[in-house]
């Protein structure tokens, strides 16, 4: 039963002219001036949530965006930041980019975000998505193939590094401790300091195509997933849940179907739901426009991809709407009654969901976002808050 709601906030900044008529993506290009505000977005959506009964804020890493839509370089340094602003909410990496990092380093920092938050910073890798930051860092990306190895190796490492107190690895891209003589010694094996004092280290990961080999290896290492975005839409989120499931189940641990699996939506409360469409149309057609060339909304074609740039032809022609999204599940909006339905619904579905983000689309601005979120924890919440007192501590 769903016990825990989440946001994700990837960083965008407040936007106008937006949707398919709006500026194209590719002409945006905001001042640092105005870029920064995202950080401070970010601590008030954080402070929203903090007094309102939400379990974790996400963000997303991403790197050199003056269009302003993924505005967070660090996310383990604002993580930090946050936890110092707020008292009780969870802040997750949702997600580090490891592709972009080298992994002793992004597991050193995790660790002492740990100690210093006191367990309150969730750690998340992904792979990544957009070339221009993942190859300008000196990963592969349009090499898939060579991107998933180098990650997987990653993630194996810094589990290694996290759960034991000494260790050493020899893999195709990373040899540790390298051979070379240190005080008159020869290293044989190295160790994190400090390592996290919270484990196991608590591991989410996003889940896209739900590939045999990308889901076995999730559950091999007993790592969570998050299902989101265009992945929520229709019979794709069933496929990416029974994938994961299954996946755990081969490796020998038997979960329900949902169990350790949060599923995210974008929603918008009104007292209609035409009137919840209209007022989110045009930054869903935003949230399109950004992600749809990247390939994370698996449902468009390539020639409504081309269109959508075009502001004169893109609101004339045949492109996904905010009612489309609605119908096909990828949106709540509504009365809360309605969204309270949908969400049982989900619950019947999925027996071990107990967890869902409802998030917003990119360019939404602050006010909206928490005003949003201020009204479903008192309008929606509440309904699944008797659960929660049921519910077990951790997922």
């Amino acid at each position: 039963m769903i016990t825990k709601f989440d946001t994700l906030y990837a960083g965008h900044v407040d936007m106008e002219n937006v949707g398919y008529g709006g500026i194209p993506v590719n002409d945006r290009h905001f001042p640092n001036s105005y870029l920064v505000t995202a950080l401070e977005k970010a601590s008030n959506i954080a402070k929203t949530m903090d007094g309102l009964g939400y379990d974790t804020m996400w963000m997303a890493e991403h790197h050199f965006q003056p269009e302003g839509y993924e505005c967070i370089p660090n996310v383990l340094m604002l993580a930090v930041h946050l936890a110092h602003l707020t008292e009780n909410i969870r802040l997750g990496c949702g997600f580090n980019i490891a592709p972009m990092w080298h992994p002793l380093r992004l597991a050193e920092d995790y660790a002492t975000a740990d100690v210093l938050t006191e367990g309150r910073v969730v750690f998340g890798v992904g792979r990544g998505y957009h070339t221009r930051e993942v190859e300008t860092f000196g990963s592969p990306l349009l090499d898939q193939a060579g991107n998933r190895e180098l990650f997987e190796e990653q993630v194996d490492i810094m589990f290694k590094a996290f759960n034991q107190e000494s260790f050493s690895h020899r893999g195709k891209n990373y040899v540790i401790p390298p051979d070379v003589p240190y005080r008159g010694y020869e290293l044989k094996e190295i160790t994190l300091v400090p390592r996290p004092v919270n484990l196991p280290v608590e591991c989410w990961q996003p889940i896209q195509s739900a590939t045999s080999r990308g889901m076995d290896f999730m559950a091999g290492h007993g790592i969570s997933g998050i299902i989101g975005g265009g992945s929520s839409e229709g019979g794709a989120m069933d496929k990416a849940v029974n994938a994961f499931t299954d996946a755990y189940h081969r490796v020998g641990k038997q979960i329900e179907v949902g169990e350790n699996l949060s599923v995210g939506f974008h929603f918008h409360i009104a007292d209609s739901v035409e009137k919840a469409v209209s007022e989110v149309g045009e930054f869903y057609e935003e949230n399109l426009k950004m992600f749809g060339p990247l390939r994370l909304v698996r449902a468009l074609t390539d020639e409504q991809i081309d269109i959508m740039s075009n502001p004169h032809l893109a609101p004339h022609a045949d492109l996904p709407s905010a009612e489309d999204a609605v119908k096909a599940g990828g949106i709540l909006a509504g009365p809360p009654e309605i969204i309270i339905e949908q969400l049982k619904d989900l619950e019947k579905k999925y027996p071990g969901l107990n967890r869902v983000s409802v998030s917003h689309p990119v360019g939404t601005p602050q006010a909206v976002i928490t005003e949003q979120l201020q009204m479903f924890a008192e309008q929606v919440m509440p309904e699944f808050s008797k659960e929660s007192a049921v519910s077990p501590a951790s997922d």
